[in-house]
């Protein structure tokens, strides 16, 4: 360069940035295009979804229960009975059950070691698993290193309940829950209409309490020996027995029909609604009479299983006259 052509910098330098350099090959136009859809969480190695999935089917491969969150089942399912009073007062009422689960190294005292003489009395499987495995069934740890599986309740149909009956001359007693959602509440109407005579129990499938563990366990085993019933819709179920000759027969405080009035030597059901909610407005209506227990003290109402069973002892007093 002429003039300055000696002047620092004016010269371009060997190996200098400017001017043409390498591209990308085409490497960013790739970066930018879809991957396509996502995988599932199971899928994706790194995931905590696919960690569990992995531990489960090594679990199962293993033949260890999986369990699931403790009072918790899923709908028709086994069920999971978690601590040492529970598993033993269950096995003492001849709950029945599948599987009795104990932690390895669990420190032994009277109701595990009588737990698992019942158990194996019953012919009932005791199985040794790992403690974490009974952590991961109960979800917070709170087993006392024990759980009793006990399998889905096998419901009887409404009209098994009458069919029961047939050919014979005594007349039918029956109870029917409104609104019930207390399973000790039902184990224990269960409780009184197997101790005064009478021939099953009715509930509606959804929104109400189910013969669960805690349920049979209040019924102190007569669970066993009485059918609980399921109904699809309870209405229309008290309808057809109405259409058999059955009396309706709607507990409540407010009632027109008194007990001290009452007769109970016909084919009866009584429809036993929850202390708070009482009974379901279409129930009500479908009921021939609505019966209520004279009260002497201050007390305004009774628990729906104490009710049912001041009820039924008054009707088994009639019959038995």
């Amino acid at each position: 360069m002429a003039g300055n052509s000696q002047r620092r910098g004016a010269v371009r330098k060997t190996g200098s940035k400017k001017g043409a350099v390498v591209g990308s090959g085409g490497k960013r136009r790739r970066g930018l295009e879809g991957r396509g859809a996502t995988p599932p969480a199971e899928m994706r190695t790194k995931h905590p979804a696919a960690k569990r999935a992995a531990a489960k089917a090594k679990a199962e491969a293993k033949g260890r229960p999986t369990g699931r969150p403790a009072g918790r089942k899923t709908e028709d399912g086994p069920e999971l009975v978690l601590g040492r009073n529970p598993v033993v007062e269950c096995l003492r009422t001849g709950v029945p059950a599948t599987a009795l689960y104990v932690a390895v190294g669990t420190e032994n005292d009277d109701r595990l070691t009588e737990s698992v003489q019942t158990a194996a009395d019953a012919g009932i499987s005791i199985l040794e698993v790992p403690r974490t495995d009974l952590d991961r069934m109960s979800n917070n740890g709170l087993h006392q290193g024990v759980a009793l599986q006990v399998p889905p309740y096998r419901y009887a149909h409404p009209d098994d309940l009458l069919d029961r009956l047939r050919g014979t001359a005594e007349p039918a007693l029956l109870v029917a829950l409104d609104n019930i959602s207390d399973p000790r509440n039902l184990g224990a109407v269960i409780r009184s209409v197997a101790a005064f005579g009478g021939h099953g129990v009715l509930i509606p499938q959804r929104r109400s309490a189910s013969v669960t563990a805690v349920a049979w366990r209040t019924s102190a085993g007569a669970a066993a020996r009485l059918p609980v019933a399921r109904a699809t819709n309870l209405t229309r179920t008290l309808k057809d027995w109405a259409s058999q000759g059955i009396q309706v027969v709607g507990l409540d405080m407010g009632g027109d029909t008194t007990l001290d009035e009452f007769d109970g030597t016909a084919p009866t059901v009584i429809v036993v609604g929850s202390e708070g909610k009482g009974l379901s407005r279409l129930v009500r209506e479908n009921c021939d009479s609505i019966l209520s227990i004279p009260m002497a003290g201050p007390v305004e109402s009774l628990n729906a299983s104490v009710a049912a069973g001041v009820v039924l002892a008054e009707i088994a007093r009639q019959r038995r006259a």
